[in-house]
């Protein structure tokens, strides 16, 4: 009798994708007794067919998909699985204990405590993310943070690498001025040239990969972001293709400015004041001296 009240109350519930109400529940089995309603929620739970969300004051039954098993163990009270869906939900990117909290409807104590469990069970994780440093995002435990959390291969312990980056942006910027240079030995005319110059992420990727200077592993999203950098640095430029991708291509940089026009009197803010004598001088001007060094 209980597995019949299940199936029926599955089959409400299977109906409405957001998650069913009491009320909901009441109002398409108005036959059904609230104490049978309960025993066939109960044994819903148990199976593991559907999980309970909380909504303000209002408990949300939602069907979970059969072809995806929970890791709570079976003698999980009902605030540590309304937590784990919460977690669940928020995916790679995680959620913050503030929205675990406004979820649930739980006291902070009470929340920390449930967390706490779930962590030390191994169900979910606590990650620090670069975007904010004194906070954590809970997500679960076998899931692979968001680059977006972590920031990628740029940063290790939330820390930027800085080294790492200009090594990588030299390497790129090296393998680009080779492909130019043996473009330019060819001599086979401009268009010829241009073509032969221009370098798909996909060869930049081979060539860091085959240096082997990367000790993470580094996509071709990871190394057209080092080449916009190489853009940025006015060392390269971006040419978008008729598929829509992108190439990329080293450009000679302009001849340094001469000597002359380097000389600090021209920007320098107290020029007015400069004389043989006093106490702006050429002769004492620290500009001057950096300049000449």
């Amino acid at each position: 009798m209980a597995a019949e009240i299940a199936q029926l109350l599955l089959a409400v519930i299977q109906g409405i994708p957001g998650g069913a109400t009491n009320d909901d529940l009441t109002k398409a089995l108005s036959d059904m007794s609230a104490a049978s309603r309960v025993e066939g929620l109960n044994v819903l739970l148990k199976q593991g067919s559907i999980e309970v969300l909380k909504k303000g004051e209002k408990l949300i039954y939602r069907a979970k998909d059969p072809q995806k098993k929970s890791a709570l163990p079976k003698d999980a009270d009902n605030e540590e699985k309304i937590v784990y869906s919460i977690v669940e939900e928020g995916g790679n990117k995680g959620i913050w204990i503030r929205d675990i909290r406004m979820k649930s409807n739980l006291n902070m104590t009470q929340l920390n405590k449930i967390l706490k469990n779930l962590e030390t069970k191994k169900l979910i994780k606590a990650v620090k993310s670069v975007n904010a440093s004194k906070k954590k995002v809970y997500m679960l435990y076998n899931m692979e943070a968001d680059r977006s959390v972590t920031g990628g291969a740029w940063y290790q312990d939330q820390d930027f690498e800085v080294e790492f980056v200009d090594v990588l942006n030299q390497q790129c910027l090296r393998f680009l001025q080779m492909k130019r240079e043996g473009a330019e030995k060819k001599r086979d005319g401009p268009l010829a040239f241009k073509q032969m110059s221009c370098c798909t992420v996909k060869e930049v990727h081979k060539f860091i990969s085959d240096l082997g200077i990367s000790k993470v592993n580094l996509d071709e999203d990871d190394l057209e972001t080092i080449l916009k950098t190489v853009v940025y640095d006015g060392c390269a430029e971006r040419i978008l293709q008729s598929d829509g991708t992108y190439v990329y291509r080293a450009v000679n940089l302009p001849l340094p400015a001469p000597g002359l026009v380097q000389m600090p009197c021209g920007i320098c803010p107290v020029i007015k004041n400069c004389s043989n004598c006093g106490d702006v001088t050429a002769i004492n001007c620290q500009y001057m001296n950096d300049w000449l060094d």
